[in-house]
């Protein structure tokens, strides 16, 4: 599993659920501010996340992810461990712990 993969999916999945240009969508893209993204928006990509690589986020992990950037960190720190395409598993993504959001 590679950063590139993960970040080829969700790029994939915001531009069909938002129906904007995929080359809109970098690691820095703010999901709200940059894509308007709302929360159902946001819940649905969680969802795929969940499905496609068996991480699990619950809603205080997923309120923290502000950024296609995280949400790449999250999924490569947190893929279930003897999962064959699973890389060295980082509990700590950076969301797990208390942090201000700006």
């Amino acid at each position: 599993m590679t950063r590139d993969e993960v970040l080829e999916l969700i790029r994939e999945h915001l531009a069909d659920e938002l129906e904007l240009d995929p080359a809109r969508v970098t690691e820095a893209t703010h999901f709200k501010r940059d894509l308007d993204a709302d929360s159902l928006d946001l819940y649905t990509l969680v969802q795929e996340l969940e499905d496609v690589y068996g991480v699990k986020m619950s809603d205080e992990q997923a309120a923290r992810v502000q950024t296609v950037g995280q949400a790449v960190d999250f999924v490569l720190g947190h893929l279930p461990i003897g999962r064959p395409d699973a890389g060295p598993l980082h509990q700590d993504a950076g969301l797990d712990g208390p942090r201000s959001i700006s």
